[in-house]
């Protein structure tokens, strides 16, 4: 084939050689080629012409007026069903290798034929006016704390003008974790923008159904910072982007970071979170000069923060337990009947009676789950041992495996009587002390002794008693001393 650059040098050579013959020659092209370019006034690219025709027969030219009914009815159809189904209704006419035909003219109809797509309208950010923020899933990263799974979610709170990013570890989307994130965030930052964003969180928003846009305790988080809400359309979460562009970003940041520093344990939380904190750092340092601008406009925040908690009022039921957020925890029997004010927060729940702090439990993750203190039902349990084996919550009293293995050993020795060992053993556990009854029951497990009761205790009896605590006399400090010091400083 015949380029333009062949065809100019033709035209070259033409004034400079003797003959024609040679300056084809030196061209690299025909005799005859090079006369009909030398009459023409045209490059080889402006004389070719577009393709117009087919080089072979349509396969699908006799039924694509059936493809195309089916396309206009549903656009969403795929071009392998839709292939299938052709081959089920014409056995033998149509073979697999004809498929990627067929892609290429269900792409060319619904570029030249089909619906419109989805258009993403470019936005301008202003800076101060908006934030935005997520919850996104930590899972795939791999993060262990000790050797062990750490799964959980982080909030992401960015700045849609700056990309100024921060975040928070959270187990749930709940509204305390969307609550202390959210105030989080907006400390560190020093200032109140605008607007906040969120998806449909339905921590956050109402159904669309509902009269009110957010909910009651979201509305009064952001009264309390003068911020106004906004939230994406049920079919739009896109609208949500920078925050989930973020996301992508942050994460694979954090994977390329760990993967370079080769490790993904972490000794604990803390250590965890301080490994976040310098990873955020770095991920603004680019951002500075925006954020300048953004700080400058941001509104001053309150005086004091919110409290991140809900208080709920419970009474507690005759089992000795209590039912928040869809999870069953226990209290002591003492304050069956009674009423508590319990205040959920994002990682753990305050019981509180008569404005009298009781106890934290940590908090459950999920649903349908429970967490029961033998502690706080073992002695009503020593009354009524009958009611052991068939408890619902029978798992949560054995503390440790070796309670366990001292249970099945007990059982198996006296099948009647055993449960009420264990449950006596139980009750020492929680009257003395639940390590030393498990190092002794570990010393007889070892040893391969029977494990009774007697033993037990005999063994109790042999630990070294823990040494009192000395009693520290601090003297009275005189005021005059005080005195005398400011007036040797010169200060009156």
């Amino acid at each position: 084939m015949v380029t333009d650059e062949q065809v100019r040098r033709l035209k070259k050579l033409m004034n400079s050689e003797r003959t024609k013959e040679i300056a084809a020659m030196k061209a690299g092209m025909d005799v005859k080629t090079a006369r009909q370019y030398r009459r023409s006034k045209s490059l080889p690219s402006e004389m070719k012409r577009d393709r117009n025709w087919r080089t072979r027969q349509d396969p699908f030219s006799e039924i694509w007026d059936e493809v195309r009914g089916k396309l206009e009815l549903n656009p969403g159809l795929e071009g392998k069903v839709l292939f299938e189904y052709l081959q089920r209704c014409y056995p033998g006419r149509f073979q697999d290798g004809q498929l990627r035909t067929f892609h290429r003219h269900i792409k060319n109809w619904r570029a030249t034929r089909g619906p419109g797509k989805e258009v993403y309208f470019p936005q301008v950010h202003r800076p101060g006016e908006l934030c935005q923020s997520d919850f996104t899933h930590m899972d795939d990263l791999g993060i262990t704390i000790q050797g062990q799974p750490f799964d959980h979610l982080i909030y992401h709170f960015v700045l849609t003008y700056s990309n100024w990013e921060t975040g928070t570890i959270c187990y749930s989307e709940s509204m305390e974790s969307l609550s202390e994130g959210f105030q989080n965030a907006l400390w560190k930052l020093g200032g109140v923008p605008h607007f906040h964003q969120t998806d449909r969180l339905s921590s956050a928003v109402r159904k669309t159904s509902s009269p009110e846009e957010f909910t009651d305790r979201y509305s009064a988080l952001l009264r309390h910072y003068g911020i106004q809400g906004k939230k994406t359309q049920a079919s739009s979460p896109h609208e949500n982007g920078d925050v989930e562009q973020r996301h992508y970003r942050f994460k694979q940041a954090l994977d390329q970071s760990l993967l370079l520093g080769g490790n993904r344990d972490f000794n604990s939380r803390e250590a965890y979170v301080a490994y976040l904190e310098g990873l955020f750092t770095q991920l603004n340092q680019g951002r500075r000069e925006r954020l300048k601008e953004e700080l400058s406009v941001l509104k001053q925040l309150p005086s004091r923060r919110l409290e991140t908690c809900e208080r709920l009022r419970l009474k507690v039921g005759k089992s000795s337990t209590i039912r928040i957020k869809h999870n069953v925890y226990s209290v002591h029997s003492r304050l069956i009947g009674e009423p508590l004010e319990v205040r959920v927060y994002a990682e753990r729940i305050e019981l509180w009676y008569g404005q009298r702090f009781i106890e934290t439990l940590p908090r459950l993750r999920g649903e349908n789950k429970h967490r029961i203190n033998y502690r706080h039902i073992i002695d009503w349990l020593v009354r009524k041992p009958g009611a052991f084996e068939n408890y619902r919550y029978c798992q949560d009293l054995f503390p440790t495996h070796r309670f366990r293995m001292a249970y099945d050993a007990l059982k198996a020795a006296n099948p009647k009587k055993g449960p009420k060992d264990y449950l006596k053993l139980l009750h020492l556990a929680a009257r003395e002390n639940e390590l030393l009854v498990e190092a002794a029951l570990q010393g007889l497990i070892e040893t391969g002794s029977v494990i009774t009761l007697e033993a037990v205790k005999e063994l109790l009896a042999t630990e070294k008693s823990i040494p009192e605590v000395k009693d520290v006399h601090i003297s009275a400090v005189a005021l005059q001393d005080y005195d005398s010091l400011l007036t040797e400083g010169g200060v009156t």
